[in-house]
């Protein structure tokens, strides 16, 4: 009988706090890595993160904290990386131990931004760990919710299903569903698409539409998905699977959501600056919204008007109000 694979998990933000929870259901023992000296300490003492979902206790004796990259990769079979895209590559190139027999698993919902490159893409090239080695962990699932341990849902995708299966069992619990898909590219481009749409619909309610043109914009939204994943990697999907539509959903009207709040406060007349200082978190769709404006040729960007506009008001300083009410006359 094989030994059972260990689980590491790389960054302390909400989602990666949630996805360490999700596993201490299952494992008894979880490698976790933070950069933060204090987010440790305060973990070896109090038990629970002191700046994301504090509300959650975990047992010490499960984890295994260290400040040190390299050491919790050397341990551990299956390393999960939730760290946000911008901040990655940085983090990255810490890594001195060979990860290339490793599998790696993302929950980075965003491309690399100094090399253009998916977040499994990027481990391909840079760290030769082979396809069949990368999945992705997809919702519709808050961390906040898995803190309060409300049904949610997770899709789990790699090109070896077997190694998705595992993933997923070992995420599982009584309030944790999950499926398994083999569409890597195809979700990772749209866990990072759907923040984009969740800040237009942010700058929509900040900016003063109401429901009806809410409805229009995300039905809008998932096609313009469908176009651009199509176009980037045509493979048969069904976009109206929950890794696409419900995260799409979730995203743009739930409370929970940080690019839905960020794109609010821009449309109500706060700066990119003022209103990610303000935040204090990391809203991955304003750095998704330049990569995918980047990967869109000029032909694909009149089939964008989405993420077009979002790019307009984030990047070229327009004013919403003037690019939502032209971006009003192409919806339908």
């Amino acid at each position: 009988m094989s030994k059972p694979l260990k689980y590491a998990v790389f960054g302390a933000g909400s989602w990666a706090t949630a996805i360490v929870k999700m596993l201490s259901e299952n494992l008894d023992e979880i490698g976790w890595y933070m950069r933060s000296v204090y987010t440790k300490e305060h973990l070896l003492k109090e038990q629970h993160n002191p700046n994301y979902l504090s509300s959650v206790e975990f047992h010490l004796e499960q984890l295994q904290l260290s400040n040190d990259i390299n050491e919790v990769a050397s341990r551990a079979d299956v390393l999960i990386f939730v760290i946000p895209s911008a901040f990655i590559h940085s983090e990255l190139e810490k890594l001195n131990v060979d990860i290339s027999q490793k599998i790696i698993v993302s929950a980075v919902k965003g491309i690399i931004p100094e090399t253009g490159l998916l977040v499994g893409e990027h481990f391909h090239k840079a760290h030769r760990v082979p396809d069949d080695n990368i999945a992705v962990i997809a919702g519709p699932c808050h961390a906040e919710e898995v803190a309060l341990e409300r049904l949610s849902y997770l899709t789990i995708s790699c090109s070896d299903t077997t190694k998705a299966e595992n993933i997923a069992k070992n995420l599982s619990s009584h309030y944790i569903k999950t499926k398994v898909s083999d569409d890597v590219i195809g979700i990772e481009y749209a866990v990072m698409l759907k923040n984009i749409y969740a800040i237009a619909a942010g700058i929509a309610h900040g900016l003063g539409y109401g429901d009806n043109f809410q409805s229009v914009l995300m039905s809008n939204s998932i096609r313009e998905m469908k176009h651009f994943i199509k176009k980037m990697h045509k493979t048969k999907r069904n976009i109206n699977n929950s890794a696409y539509l419900g995260d799409l959903l979730v995203t743009g009207y739930s409370v929970f959501s940080r690019n839905r709040m960020f794109g609010n406060m821009i449309g109500k007349g706060y700066t990119v600056k003022s209103a990610q200082m303000e935040m204090n978190m990391v809203a991955e769709g304003y750095y998704a919204t330049k990569s995918a404006h980047l990967l869109s040729d000029e032909n694909c960007k009149s089939q964008l008007p989405i993420i077009s506009a979002v790019y307009d008001v984030l990047y070229e300083n327009k004013n919403p109000k003037k690019v939502f009410r032209r971006l009003t006359d192409k919806l339908d």
